[in-house]
């Protein structure tokens, strides 16, 4: 198995690609995202439109015909925040592939990612998801993905926090790095909802 490919073979891609990634909120606050290719194709949606979708802490990644291909749900009790993943839709009688929890819960902290399908084959998460910075590493520290703001190219302008890319490196799965992305989105709302400060310039993952 190719790194990163314990959700779907189909969307890892041979060359380095940025996704642009689009959070909406149609009815309740980050009720879903849309993902579109460099061509303007869709590949991902996430849809949560129903008002107590946050109270449940479950998200489902689906591709652009509306397949299910991940869910990741908040474990609860949990001291660190820890998010699971799942193959498909629905846990029920389901094992975790992989877990999300912050390393820390006082401060600055990272976030570290523990592979279960695929046990050694883990990453963490630094710089800051709130300002759309950060950057994936794999257990040999080396970058896989990265969360950027994302530029007009026509008129050069940063647009705002809710249209960022996604850059992955070669052989890494872009479902699995969405997934992140929901998770890292939900921790990051978590923080601001508790009041928490976000330093800009932290080389680790401010949420």
């Amino acid at each position: 198995m190719k790194a990163g490919a314990v959700v779907e073979e189909g969307f890892i891609y041979e060359e380095e690609i940025q996704l642009t990634v689009f959070k909406t909120s149609l009815f309740f606050t980050g009720d879903g995202f849309t993902v579109y290719d460099p061509k303007g194709t869709l590949v991902f949606r996430v849809d949560s439109y129903e008002p107590d979708a946050r109270d449940k802490g479950e998200l489902i990644l689906m591709d652009a015909s509306g397949r299910c291909l991940l869910t990741v749900r908040r474990k609860r009790p949990s001291l660190h925040q820890r998010w699971e993943g799942f193959l498909g839709e629905g846990i029920d009688g389901k094992k975790p592939i992989f877990s999300v929890k912050r390393s820390s819960i006082i401060g600055r902290s990272g976030v570290t990612v523990e592979m279960y399908s695929n046990p050694g084959e883990d990453y963490q998460i630094e710089g800051s998801f709130s300002h759309r910075c950060c950057t994936i590493f794999n257990a040999a520290k080396e970058s896989v993905a990265e969360i950027r703001r994302k530029v007009d190219a026509s008129t050069h302008v940063m647009l705002g926090k809710d249209v960022f890319t996604l850059c992955l490196k070669p052989g890494f799965g872009g479902a699995f790095a969405m997934g992140l992305v929901l998770v890292l989105d939900q921790i990051s709302d978590d923080y601001e909802d508790d009041g928490l400060q976000v330093d800009p310039a932290a080389n680790d993952l401010s949420l």
